[in-house]
Parts: structure tokens; C-alpha cells; sequence
């Protein structure tokens, strides 16, 4: 069969079950003849057939697709398809643009529990905990560096860093430490009433806000905040290969990017903290005068009492330990991303749920130390 529009020339003989193709094969008529080869061959009932293609002159990639395409759709009816002969051009074509037949994707495959735990484990010792010594080395190195040598510094940098993490962060911080210290001194109230222990509500809010509430709360909003800003930021750079261009100019990653990021978020999240524990404390202040009767000079007495600088200092350290795992987590994700744009959402995402997760560790880790 011939076509005006230089479609190969095709005939199906039933006998030996063989398909002679010839002419060209090309982008402008490969359509028009799958659509006709797939016609002809609808009502076939034979086990197999052969595509002979020793008068075939001419193919390019979209008709290599399209015999494989022809092929599946064969295939799919249980019939076994066979392309024999050919010049060696032609071979060499199909053979560059033809997928591999021995691969074979293997969907829903159920791997055994124990080996998913057991190669879940080794991935993380091996891949996972590696990389993030390695990291938490670099970071370290670079951060003792430049404050030894300060003139190497990125100029300007850490005021930008301090500004967007911890001054852009500070009304949310102080909204939210105020509702966390009235409601806590609400749900203590009644029940301290009802003992006749109202005065001991002040104990309760200053050493609550003070060593716990006031580092944690600050450490979760700027891991929401912040390190998914640093997790976006950072694996945006990879990428887009800006990471790459650092190296490139001989310049180390984590020392631009990361380093300023640390002193950033060590400076401004105990600043954080204190004005955190100042306004969770007014909170409980409010709810105790108008709930309890306890004047502000008596709660304020009080507080000067049950306030041990020991609990100030615990706060503080929480907060330079949540600092550090917040920036980490979020360089470690960042870092990590392969799949394009849609791995930046992906590592943004496991970069805050693990970094929060990190923070509710370390605090009932020092806490247990601590206490």
C-alpha cells in the first residue's frame, strides 16, 4: 500500500504472519501509519507476527516510537512481535532509540519488614548521620574561623541574617508567648483556687516561662518560620546550580551561606527567649490579678523569690542549643535536595518537621540533665 503522504508501503500476509514495511518512516507520517497498521491488524487472532524491514529506507526517533509503540499495543493482546532484517542504519537507529527490553520496573514490589528496617538503618548511619558530621564539622571549623578572622566575614551579612530571622520573627514571638502564659495561668488558676494555693501560681508561670515554655516556643516558631526559609533557600542555590558556582570560585558553601545563618540565629533567639519570658510572665500577671486577686507588687514579690538565676541560665542554653539545630537542619535538607523544584518543597517540608522534632528532643534531653 502506497500514500501520497510518504508512508511506508506495507502488506500483511496471513499465511506466514509477516509485515513488510518500506519507504520512510518519519515524523511527518508515522501517525497516519500507526493508526492504519493498528486498523489492519485489529482483527489478527495469530500467537505472533514479524515486521520485516529490509525495504525500509528511512527512520528517525518518532518512528522508532512508533513501531515500539505498535509493538506494546500487540503486545497487550498476547501477541508476540518479532522486527527482523534491515540495513545497518536502520538497526543502529532503532537500536539508540529503542528503550532496553531487559529492564524491567518492578511495581509494588513488598519488601520483607525487617530488611526495610535493616536497609532503612544502614542508610541513615551510612548516608544520613554521615553527611550531617560532616556538616556539623564544616560548621564548626568555619564559625571559630571567622570570628578569629572577621575581616574574611561576608560584609553585612550577619545584620541581614539577624534581622530576617530574629527581628522579623519578634511580634509573632511576643503574641504568642502572651496567649501561651495567659492560658497557662488560666488552666491553673481554678484548680489553685480550689486548693487555696493561689499565691503558688507565680511559681508556676515564672519557672514554666523561664526554663521551659520561654526557649520553646520562640525555637518552634522560628523553625516554622525561618529554617524552611533556610531549607527553600539553600537547596533553591543546588538547584539551580549556584552551589556549584561557589565551589567553582573556590569558594566554600557553608562558610558564605550557612555560617551567617548560625551567628544570626545565636544572637537574636535568646534575645527572643528573654522578651519571651517577659511577656509570658505578664500574661500570668494578668490572669492572676484579675482571677486571684493577687495584686502586681505581691506577684512580683513573689517572683523575685521563686526565680533562681539557675532556671535564667538553663533557658539560655536551651535557646543557643535550639539555635544550632534549627540552622543545621535546615543547611543539612537543603543541601540534600535532587528531584528539581518539586524536591525543594519536598526537603523544605522534612526540614521543619524535623527540626521541631529536634527541638522537643534536646529540650526533654536537658531537661533530664538539667533537673
Amino acid at each position: 500500500m502506497k500514500n501520497k503522504n510518504h508512508i511506508p508501503a506495507y502488506s500483511l500476509n496471513m499465511e506466514d504472519t509477516t509485515l513488510h514495511l518500506g519507504g520512510s518512516l518519519l515524523i511527518g507520517n508515522a501517525n497516519v501509519f500507526m493508526e492504519e497498521v493498528l486498523m489492519c491488524l485489529k482483527k489478527y487472532n495469530h500467537e505472533q507476527i514479524v515486521i520485516e524491514i529490509d525495504h525500509l529506507e528511512h527512520i528517525d526517533s518518532i518512528g522508532v516510537t512508533t513501531l515500539n509503540y505498535v509493538k506494546s499495543k500487540l503486545g497487550e493482546r498476547k501477541i508476540k512481535v518479532q522486527i527482523e532484517g534491515g540495513r545497518k542504519e536502520i538497526k543502529l537507529k532503532l537500536q539508540t532509540f529503542s528503550l532496553n527490553e531487559s529492564i524491567q520496573i518492578q511495581k509494588n514490589k513488598k519488601v520483607p519488614f525487617g530488611e526495610n528496617v535493616g536497609y532503612q538503618m544502614y542508610r541513615f548511619l551510612h548516608d544520613d548521620l554521615k553527611e550531617f558530621i560532616i556538616l556539623m564539622t564544616n560548621v564548626m571549623y568555619w564559625s571559630i574561623t571567622d570570628l578569629v578572622k572577621p575581616k574574611m566575614q561576608r560584609q553585612g551579612e550577619f545584620y541581614n541574617q539577624a534581622v530576617l530571622i530574629g527581628v522579623n520573627a519578634l511580634w509573632i514571638v511576643l503574641a504568642m508567648s502572651f496567649i501561651i502564659g495567659l492560658v497557662l495561668a488560666i488552666q491553673s488558676a481554678t484548680q489553685l483556687r480550689n486548693l487555696g494555693a493561689n499565691i503558688y501560681i507565680v511559681d508556676l508561670i515564672v519557672i514554666a516561662m523561664m526554663s521551659e515554655m520561654g526557649p520553646l516556643l520562640p525555637a518552634i516558631l522560628v523553625a516554622g518560620r525561618s529554617g524552611s526559609a533556610i531549607a527553600a533557600e539553600i537547596a533553591t542555590m543546588k538547584v539551580t546550580s549556584e552551589i556549584d558556582a561557589l565551589k567553582t570560585m573556590g569558594i566554600n558553601p557553608v562558610r558564605f551561606v550557612v555560617i551567617p545563618k548560625i551567628y544570626g540565629t545565636i544572637v537574636t533567639l535568646p534575645f527572643l527567649t528573654i522578651l519571651a519570658d517577659i511577656l509570658g510572665i505578664f500574661g500570668g500577671m494578668i490572669v492572676a490579678y484579675f482571677y486571684l486577686d493577687i495584686s502586681f507588687q505581691v506577684f512580683i514579690n513573689r517572683m523575685t523569690e521563686s526565680l533562681y538565676n539557675r532556671d535564667i541560665l538553663i533557658g539560655l542554653v536551651k535557646s543557643l542549643v535550639f539555635a544550632c539545630i534549627i540552622v543545621l537542619t535546615g543547611s543539612f535538607f537543603g543541601l540534600r535536595v535532587k528531584q528539581g523544584a518539586e524536591g525543594v518543597g519536598k526537603v523544605t517540608t522534612q526540614a521543619v518537621v524535623v527540626s521541631i522534632s529536634l527541638v522537643f528532643i534536646a529540650d526533654s534531653a536537658m531537661g533530664l540533665l538539667f533537673y
